[in-house]
């Protein structure tokens, strides 16, 4: 896909670094599956991707997680 970001790169296979914050909780996911400009280097996660990533977040919060570094694991 082209990327919406510059308008001049193409996407391809990568992992990224996910950074979520939720009431005074942080939560680093390393090693994110995501679609990378070859350009600019803007990241896109797919749907099922960032539904997992919302469900770890969910978790951790749940048990009590106030900074946390994690390696991503698909489902």
């Amino acid at each position: 896909m082209t990327c919406v970001i510059c308008r001049q790169g193409e996407t391809a296979p990568g992992t990224t670094t996910v950074t979520l914050e939720r009431d005074g909780m942080t939560l680093v996911t390393r090693d994110v599956s995501a679609q990378v400009c070859e350009n600019c280097g803007e990241r896109y996660l797919d749907e099922a991707t960032t539904t997992r990533l919302l469900a770890i977040l969910e978790e951790a919060a749940h048990d009590g997680v106030q900074v946390e570094v994690r390696s991503y694991v698909a489902a």
